[in-house]
């Protein structure tokens, strides 16, 4: 009984040898393979901006502060024509009117300067909030076009600061992510204003940097 205990196992032990044998080896570490690059750029700031819904929110925040500039323009030609009066009719005015005159002048200023930072810091916020909300939407589209076409990288080139000194124009998406985010966003483009009309040119957020050629005097 013993022997043939001993038997079994020796012929158990070669048999898992042999399949210890049989059993390829785990393979190599296999370095990578680099993929080669490829760069796009966009002047992100400017995509935003000229969307369809860029140009529409931003005309709807001009019509929501029209009032405030109007009132601020009436309040500006009051200063304007205060000052006047005084320079040319001041010498002619008795004192008390001259007086008067000189402190509706100074309180009409210092209104002026108050309502104006007031209307600045409350435009530019919600621009920002305006701009913050649009900016992740078109992202979204920017990274989704880069996959599909199969950019490894795509560099900003709305700010002045940019590393990029040059860039093909074939790699700049800009209009490329505009027009996929117009199409997925479904707004018409808002009518434009004739030419020489108020609101012709809108104002842009962020200089756009040139991707053409740029000398820098040490090639």
């Amino acid at each position: 009984m013993k022997r043939t205990f001993a038997i079994v196992l020796t012929l158990a032990t070669g048999m898992c040898l042999s399949a210890a044998a049989q059993t390829p080896a785990a393979p190599a570490a296999v370095a990578p393979v680099a993929v080669p690059a490829k760069i796009a750029v966009i002047a992100f700031q400017l995509a935003v901006a000229q969307t369809n819904e860029g140009q529409r929110n931003f005309a709807d925040l001009q019509k929501k502060y029209a009032p405030k500039e109007a009132a601020l323009k009436s309040l500006s030609d009051q200063v304007d024509s205060l000052t006047k009066q005084l320079q040319t009719q001041g010498t002619t005015m008795s004192e008390t009117e001259r007086v008067a005159k000189a402190k509706d002048l100074d309180d009409k200023k210092k209104e002026l300067d108050r309502t104006s930072q007031d209307a600045r810091s409350d435009f530019q916020q919600d621009m920002q909030d305006m701009y913050n909300g649009l900016a992740a939407k078109v992202y979204d589209v920017m990274q989704s076009y880069a996959e599909q076409q199969g950019f490894t990288m795509v560099l900003d080139i709305s700010q002045q600061q940019s590393p990029v000194l040059y860039a093909s124009q074939g790699t700049n998406i800009t209009k490329a992510v505009i027009d996929a985010y117009n199409l997925k966003s479904g707004i018409p483009a808002p009518p434009q204003p004739a030419a020489g009309a108020p609101g012709a040119v809108a104002p842009q957020p962020a200089t756009h940097r040139s991707t053409t050629p740029r000398s820098t005097g040490t090639h």
